[in-house]
């Protein structure tokens, strides 16, 4: 099988808000962030950029380093369509953002011909280390990343506030959903605590958040 040039890596977390993404291409460590990114060996922009959906739906699970609390993971067997942002990227962009995902150090490429095939690829046994082919776009696979296990064998853990501040600031610049639909949308998912009202709010922050965070710095070249 011929490797495709370019990938849609499809994020349905925090990295759904294109400036987050930013880090893991260009390296460094996001305001308020618990972690520094090394980047990709080619920082170029994505492509293009779209909002997107997958079949089956995300749960929070474990405990995330990055944010605390649980981790979003995707289950394809999940009831209904779980809300995403895929980029286009090139095929050594994925492998370095994978590695990243995988606290593996970036630079070396993945053969993605066992994704392609199988619709799935498990490159160890911890988070983001299983690959998932959802489909194609535009003639390119869309492929994302989740954890070996599923919904219904996780440990289900609720995620920290600012996790959800971001994955609702991620969903806002990708599918320009207002606070309410947000909350809605985040209410059914496995592994969330917060009611309607604490998630409408925290999506309101999360805009907020986001919309400063994605803002050009005026001191800034």
């Amino acid at each position: 099988m011929t490797m495709p040039r370019l990938v849609w890596y499809t994020a349905y977390g925090s990295n759904m808000h294109a400036t987050r993404l930013g880090y893991y291409l260009g390296g460094g460590t996001p305001p308020g962030g618990r972690r520094t990114y090394p980047g990709c060996r080619d920082t170029s922009p994505p492509r293009r950029t779209a909002g997107s959906t997958l079949p089956g739906g995300i749960y929070f699970a474990g405990e995330s380093p990055a944010w605390t609390g649980g981790a979003a993971f995707y289950d394809r067997d999940l009831a209904g369509t779980a809300a995403a942002r895929s980029y286009l990227v090139t095929l050594s962009q994925f492998a370095d953002i994978a590695a990243q995902e995988m606290y593996r150090p970036p630079g070396t490429d993945l053969d993605l011909t066992p994704v392609l095939t199988d619709g799935h690829q498990t490159l160890g046994d911890g988070r983001y280390e299983t690959l998932v082919h959802a489909g194609d776009r535009d003639g390119h696979p869309m492929i994302t990343f989740t954890a070996p296990w599923t919904a219904a064998t996780a440990t289900l853990n609720a995620p920290a506030a600012r996790y959800l501040e971001m994955i609702s600031s991620g969903l806002h610049e990708a599918h320009s959903w207002d606070p309410v639909r947000i909350a809605g949308y985040l209410a059914g998912r496995p592994g969330v605590t917060q009611d309607v009202p604490q998630l409408t709010a925290l999506a309101e922050r999360g805009i907020r958040a986001g919309m400063r965070l994605a803002a050009p710095d005026p001191d800034g070249a």
